[in-house]
């Protein structure tokens, strides 16, 4: 009796085979003969065989017992896909799936339909020219420990061949099946909702749940299988790759002709106007009508003014270019039925995201938070980023520099400040009397906007009026004490570059020589004009200032930058974009709770940010949810094709009163546009993964996107392809390292500041999260996933050196043979070296054809930095 109730209690596994699609024919007549053996932790199980198909429907359920559950993460589930020679009864080889168990889902909730691809017995991807495997093989396999389930009593015998059925009993269960699948489903297995496919952008032994799925969405375009529109939507439009979502709009305006009593918004008045907007989900809506009440605001309850109902059936469709609807009167009526307090004008139609006032109205799911707080910190905007320069001051000398009299050992240097940026140089070389050179280079960071000159009130003029700082000092030491010289009226230490630097810099777009000037210095005080009639003599630093506008300011990493090009337009190489990068946020799955809110409950609510170039976007914040649906679209021009554009999560602290003033992070997404196919529509569902320090890596949800790349000039992309990435002063004047990370640092924080000002502010951790501000920080996991990079980067020349060992030991005789025999053809004939070197490339090529990507590429857990 211990036994048995210690048996169920053990954990099961089990296996859902759905279906099989695209199988490689291996008979005659152009069809396979199929069925799936599965093999877990010693037990062995075989679906029925399926006569005469490519694309098997099995719909079989499997348990496996686990004998040792602390031994759980060691196992694997295979499923191997065979062909069935009836009269030998012998199975050819078609495929094999490989799941490790670590990477099961414990609930059957977590573990939708998997499409995984077939891969051969060593773990290679099929699906290439030369491959012999193709297809896929659908599963769904989750753990339970549920004692009421049974396992499967089919168990197969070692013997491969043994437990073939005969022919007429798999006909009449093939028959009996189809026939029953004819009449209905079952009852306990709906059909899903999308399609999902895994796949992953490494080797298969990374857990299936941080792999990418692709999904099937019905976006406003038509169905989307495999990157083509099979299903064509019913009117394409520009939000073509989200789902349609259907909304009630209703803008109230105005009202007129109220009761003398305090509006909400507008004390004491008997017209006020509000011109607001709010929308509701269609879907949600449970009710014939919509009712508009007017009230009065109290202390302790709001009186009601009256209220205006109008029957849903009523209210018209309005989808764009159809211009915006005209609002109208309504008389407003009481509890009485009365109509003479007043006429609301309101204007009420249904539409989809798609309408001009989505962006700034007010959605149904941000009424439990303060209003105020949903207007600043719950809608989506459009930022943009400042142009930065780099602004380049060479200290050449200085003259007349003023030195106490006494026992002094003068030590001077310059210190130049640009808003919270401060640079100094080193000590002066001190040459002649009052002399003192140093010929150094300090690269500060600015910002401004087109015509940046035309801009009196901008901060910029701010900025540069006081750009410049450089003092003097005069120190001695006495008792390995720094002491400060005297101070002086005239001319001397502490004394500031009054001069405008506008006057004394260009902007340089190349790197020609710029003639220097010498500046005048004077004291840190109010100007008196009296004092500068009288004060003749003032010291005079030569300096070099200019911007750089051949360089591009870095502001985030440069293997994930979003944009190449200079600051100056001027030397853009194309003035025109190579294509337009189109993504449709449709929405997250399964996201983790954040925080709690104000009844205990764990919730998040999330936002998206998304970043290319100097545009950045934010979707609306979908509050008290863990499954948001956005399902917003934007686009951005494409100018050179080796770029990254970063998609990421965060929950919004802002909308409770009381909460953390930080946005957490749940996940971020990049996707590199050179990875993609132009004209094609990737559907994915990207693993949002975070590090933890405790738990390590860590999924907090799905974040499915839709992305398309449309190419607006196909001899210009092909032109980026010979191009420099980088532009041309970063080759001929290139900066340093460690310099070009400060530099990014400072950039980052100029980016947070700008950013913070707009509304509502992407806040400082949104920007510095997207931006990477933390990789200069040194880190294992960074350090490990270089050290795999460089491994994989001269793993080839390794396997060179081992095969040409080899060759030499004679370790295969018909290798060794064919190499001299080639050897001595090439000495013969040395005219054959070139054409022979181009042949073996074509062949490589041709072979790693196979390999190639066929889908964006995602984060590697073990490299996961």
């Amino acid at each position: 009796m211990e036994s048995n109730k210690h048996n169920e209690q053990q954990p099961e596994a089990r296996v859902e085979v759905v279906s099989a699609h695209d199988l490689l024919p291996r008979d005659g007549d152009g069809s396979v003969t199929t069925f799936v053996e599965l093999s877990f932790d010693g037990q062995r199980h075989r679906t029925a065989v399926r006569d005469h198909d490519l694309n098997p429907y099995f719909n079989e359920r499997f348990f496996f017992a686990v004998s040792d559950p602390s031994s759980l993460p060691s196992l694997a589930l295979d499923a191997t896909v065979f062909h069935l020679h009836r009269p030998s009864l012998s199975r050819s080889f078609l495929g094999r799936v490989r799941i490790p168990a670590s990477s099961v889902p414990a609930s059957p909730s977590d573990s939708p339909v998997l499409y995984y691809p077939l891969e051969k017995r060593g773990g290679g991807r099929g699906g290439g020219v030369f491959s012999r495997i193709r297809g896929e093989l659908g599963l769904r396999v989750f753990l339970t420990d549920d004692p009421s389930v049974q396992p499967s009593g089919q168990n197969l015998r070692q013997d491969r061949f043994a437990d073939i059925p005969p022919e007429p009993d798999v006909s009449t269960f093939f028959r009996l099946f189809r026939s029953q699948q004819r009449q209905q489903q079952p009852s306990d297995q709906a059909p899903p909702s999308r399609v999902m496919r895994m796949f992953s952008s490494v080797s298969s032994w990374q857990p299936a749940e941080f792999q990418i799925k692709e999904t099937s969405p019905a976006l406003g375009g038509g169905r989307i299988v495999r990157g083509r529109v099979v299903v064509p939507g019913d009117k394409p439009g520009a939000f073509d790759l989200v789902e349609k979502m259907e909304f009630l709009f209703v803008r109230v305006v105005k009202a007129r002709d109220l009761p003398a009593k305090d509006t909400r918004h507008f004390e004491k008045n008997q017209n006020p106007e509000w011109n607001e907007v709010f929308v509701f989900p269609r879907d949600r809506l449970q009710a014939s009508a919509v009712a508009v009440e007017l009230r009065d605001r109290d202390l302790v309850r709001d009186d009601e003014v009256g209220a205006v109902q109008l029957e849903l059936n009523d209210v018209p469709l309005r989808a764009p270019p159809d211009g915006p609807l005209a609002p109208e009167w309504h008389r407003l009526e009481d509890k009485r039925g009365g109509r003479d307090v007043g006429e609301l004008m309101l204007a009420v139609w249904f539409g989809t995201q798609a309408d001009e006032c989505f962006p700034y109205a007010l959605h149904a799911d941000t009424a439990a938070i303060d209003p105020a707080a949903a207007n600043t910190h719950a809608r989506g905007k459009v930022y943009q980023a400042p142009t930065m320069w780099y602004l380049r001051v060479n200290v050449v000398e200085a003259h007349d520099v003023y030195v106490p009299q006494g026992d002094w050992s003068p030590e001077v240097f310059v210190r130049g400040r640009v808003g919270n940026q401060m640079l100094r140089t080193k000590m002066g070389r001190r040459g002649a009397a009052g002399i003192f050179k140093w010929n150094e280079v300090c690269d500060f960071e600015a910002y401004s906007y087109a015509g940046m000159l035309l801009i009196i009130s901008s901060p910029i003029k701010k900025l540069f009026h006081r750009t410049f700082l450089c003092r003097g000092r005069a120190v001695r030491r006495r008792a390995d004490r720094v002491v400060r010289g005297p101070g002086r009226a005239g001319p001397g230490p502490g004394d500031r570059l009054r001069e405008h630097p506008d006057r004394h810099r260009r902007q340089a777009a190349d790197d020609r020589r710029i003639r220097p000037k010498w500046l005048d210095l004077r004291k840190p005080t109010l100007i008196d004009v009296d004092r500068l009639r009288e004060d003749k003599f003032a010291t005079k630093l030569q300096l070099q200032i200019s911007l750089d506008g051949g360089y591009h300011v870095v502001d985030e990493l440069i293997q994930y930058s979003s944009d190449f090009r200079p600051s100056s337009k001027h030397l853009w190489n194309s003035k025109k974009p190579i294509g337009v990068l189109e993504l449709g946020i449709l929405g997250a799955v399964g996201l983790q709770p954040m925080k709690t809110a104000r009844d205990g409950r764990p919730t998040c609510d999330a936002f998206c940010v998304a970043k290319y170039g100097r545009k950045w976007v934010r979707t609306r914040t979908a509050v008290d949810s863990l499954s948001p649906k956005f399902n917003e679209q934007y686009a951005w021009d494409v100018y050179d094709h080796a770029t990254v554009i970063t998609v990421a999560v965060f929950d919004n602290s802002q909308v409770l009163t009381g909460s953390s003033t930080r946005d957490t992070a749940i996940g971020k997404v990049r996707i590199r546009l050179s990875t993609i196919e132009t004209g094609r529509v990737y559907a994915h569902a990207y693993p949002l993964l975070v590090l933890h320090p405790s738990s390590g890596v860590k999924k907090m949800g799905e974040l499915h996107l839709a992305v398309r790349l449309t190419a607006t000039s196909f001899v210009s992309m092909l032109h980026a392809y010979v191009r420099p990435v980088l532009p041309k002063m970063h080759y001929t004047h290139p900066i340093t390292q460690l310099q070009q990370e400060n530099l990014r640092l400072q950039a980052l924080q100029i980016l947070a500041m700008r950013l913070g000002r707009a509304e509502p502010p992407l806040r400082r951790e949104v920007v510095e999260y997207m931006s990477e501000a933390q990789a200069h920080l040194w880190s294992m996991r960074r350090s490990k996933a270089h050290f795999y990079r460089l491994t994989e980067v001269f793993g080839g020349a390794v396997a060179a050196a081992k095969w040409f060992r080899d060759v030499c030991r004679w370790a295969n005789l018909v290798t060794t043979v064919l190499v001299h025999l080639l050897l001595v053809i090439l000495v013969c004939y040395p005219q054959l070296i070139l054409q022979t070197v181009l042949l073996h490339l074509l062949a490589v090529g041709l072979w790693n054809f196979r390999y190639r990507a066929r889908y964006p590429p995602h984060m590697n857990t073990k490299e996961r930095s």
